[in-house]
């Protein structure tokens, strides 16, 4: 096929990280491409996720830090209210730069289209076709040999008395916010709960968070769940877990909610202006007509694709957050090149997820690969784990901030590496080499002898690995 008129090599559903990989990946190849976007162009990541995010939690650590620069010998600590409008606008320039610099401007430059609308698949006699809704009026009409549909994931709300009534913030909204609130309670406490959560208690608001689990951070390691609760404790966040949120009511001030614990005592009852609810979010499909062109979806309604991402549909496939697999950008963007080769080299090429690291960006932050200690248990792995407080790396004594920990979980036969969870400053940068580490097989013993460049947090890893075998208290100031 070629690219002009309706016909083209590869159409794509969406234009965020897996689209345009997709995409880049195909029109490297020379194939033509065409993306069918019905909202703003880049989807998730860098409009209303890990790049806003990111750019206010760093404005929210450096007051913060501010606040408590008093912790090193002769340094005054101050921090002036938030010039909330401000500071939100910074954040949507830096998220239009980089929506042209990494999305826009590469169509451009790449030589793709990218179409404004909403697209339906219908089913013909010569194989599926995009009806694709103009946002402009009137309609188009795509053939194309392959298609990939990349429509992301949104946040998704539990069911509560009176929740869609009152209406609620999102993770996506609450960074939409013209004022900042008094007080706001958080209801999840995973990653997107617990970065929102912290972001807004640094900049002023009174924040409580509310799980249904029995810890925050209920996927991560207890000892890493145990450390961050006192963190946030010190830095005045309330958290309720084992908590149910089962009713919302809200009049011209704010919220009433109430919560049903699981542990035996009193129901909760909740006051605070604004309610964010961050309990995870779903595949998005509604709309596109599946049911035409034969495409199978799950429970969650994540589209149901084999190992190299075909759908249940001949020469349709499925990339990203809408496959229901780990909700990561990172993955997002390696599906959508596997997709172009598959589709169009016949590769058969798969991924391996058992290396892939994952990261809270709380401050501390959460960073994690591999299997957990209770993951290895139950696969029946016997096993050895030692766990690093950070008052023994160096680097942390330095910071003047022990808060946190490394720890590292490995086969107790053979000593290899199975997996490791830090809770520490610079933890994504840190999991790097663990997951490294694991991809090559390590064992601990080899990681303990690796080099490690001293005073930095890093190092941490090489200092848990010999803790298998050595009291880190007793050793020289630079692991040796």
């Amino acid at each position: 096929m070629t690219g002009t008129g309706t016909g083209f090599d590869l159409a794509v559903i969406g234009s965020g990280s897996a689209a345009f990989a997709a995409a880049i990946a195909a029109t490297t190849k020379g194939k033509s491409v065409v993306l069918v976007e019905r909202g703003t162009t880049g989807g998730t990541c860098v409009n209303v996720g890990c790049v806003p995010s990111k750019a206010l939690l760093a404005a929210a650590e450096a007051r913060h830090g501010a606040q408590v620069a008093d912790r090193f010998p002769g340094i005054a600590a101050s921090a002036s209210p938030v010039g909330f409008p401000t500071l939100i606008s910074g954040k949507d320039a830096l998220v239009a730069q980089l929506r042209a610099e990494k999305y826009t401007d590469l169509a451009a430059e790449y030589g793709f289209e990218i179409v404004h609308g909403t697209a339906t698949f219908t089913g013909e006699p010569g194989g599926p076709v995009l009806e694709v809704a103009l946002n402009g009026g009137g309609t188009r009409r795509i053939e194309a040999a392959h298609y990939v549909i990349a429509t992301g994931s949104a946040p998704w709300a539990p069911p509560a008395d009176g929740l869609e009534r009152a209406g609620y913030l999102t993770s996506t909204t609450a960074m939409e916010l013209d004022r900042l609130p008094e007080s706001m309670v958080v209801v999840g406490g995973n990653a997107a709960g617990l970065e929102q959560a912290q972001l807004f208690a640094r900049l002023g608001t009174q924040v409580t968070v509310i799980e249904a689990l029995e810890r925050l951070a209920p996927f991560e390691e207890p000892e890493i769940s145990a450390a961050l609760e006192a963190v946030l404790a010190d830095e005045g966040i309330a958290v309720h877990t084992s908590a149910a949120l089962t009713g919302v009511r809200r009049d011209e001030t704010g919220y009433t909610l109430t919560a049903t614990t699981s542990h035996g005592g009193k129901d909760l009852s909740l006051r605070a202006e604004q309610l964010l609810i961050a309990t995870g979010r779903r595949p998005v499909t509604a709309g596109l007509n599946l049911d035409a062109v034969g495409v199978k979806t799950g429970p969650r309604g994540e589209i149901v694709v084999d190992e190299y991402l075909r759908t249940t549909a001949e020469r349709i496939w499925a990339a990203g957050d809408v496959t229901g697999h780990p909700q990561f950008v990172y993955v997002a963007a390696a599906h959508g090149t596997l997709v172009a080769d598959n589709a169009f080299d016949g590769a058969q090429r798969d991924l391996d997820y058992a290396a892939l690291p994952r990261v809270t960006f709380t401050s501390p932050a959460i960073a994690s690969v591999g299997m957990t200690d209770a993951q290895v248990a139950e696969a029946g792995i016997p096993c050895d784990c030692r766990t690093l407080p950070l008052q023994f790396v160096s680097r942390a004594l330095a910071n003047r901030d022990t808060r946190g920990l490394v720890k590292l979980v490995a086969d107790a036969r053979t000593g290899r590496l199975l997996g490791a969870h830090v809770f520490a400053d610079g933890a994504g940068d840190i999991i790097t080499a663990a997951t490294y580490a694991i991809t090559a097989r390590m064992t601990v013993n080899q990681l303990a002898h690796a080099w490690a460049p001293y005073l930095t947090m890093a190092e941490g890893l090489k200092l848990a690995a010999q803790s298998f075998t050595s009291d880190v208290a007793k050793l020289s100031c630079c692991a040796g």
